[in-house]
């Protein structure tokens, strides 16, 4: 008796070579996000709030509609609306009516948000270069870069 699936016969199983790499990588992404997750945690930020408030700091007026904030995150929308929520509980961003679309919202930094905004960019910088960019040298910066330019040409 067969285990094998039909869906064995389609797969392009990867090689050892592509194995490790792929391995390599997940562990980078791993190894980097907990370092620098648990060094915002310590100044009161998740990883999350962070790129939320950071974002919304380079907008016009400090404001994303919740939708182009999802997106640029990778999230749902729902997702993001319970984040938001909470992060408005804390006094962090606040939420208004999206006057061009009735059913969406905007997002607004507030100045305690842009505060802690800046409270934490110090650490946060500390962080990713601690766990990031000073283990790597110009040259693997750079090809880092390309391959991220390679791979989000492919989306």
């Amino acid at each position: 008796m067969s285990t094998k699936s039909p869906a064995d016969d389609a797969a392009r199983w990867l090689d050892p070579d592509e194995e490790r790499a792929w391995r390599a990588f997940r562990r980078i992404m791993v190894a980097v996000q907990t370092g620098t997750e648990r060094d915002l945690a310590s100044v009161g930020l998740s990883g999350p709030d962070y790129e939320v408030l950071s974002t919304l700091s380079e907008r016009p007026d400090h404001t994303s509609t919740l939708g182009n904030q999802a997106d640029k995150m990778g999230w749902s929308r729902s997702r993001l609306s319970r984040h938001a929520t909470r992060m408005q509980e804390r006094g962090l961003l606040r939420r208004a009516p999206d006057p061009a679309d009735g059913r969406g919202c905007l997002l607004q930094l507030t100045a305690q948000g842009l505060a802690a905004l800046a409270d934490a960019a110090p650490a946060h910088v500390d962080s990713v270069r601690r766990h990031f960019i000073d283990r790597l040298t110009p040259k693997d910066l750079a090809a880092l870069e390309r391959i991220a330019r390679r791979l989000a040409e492919s989306d």
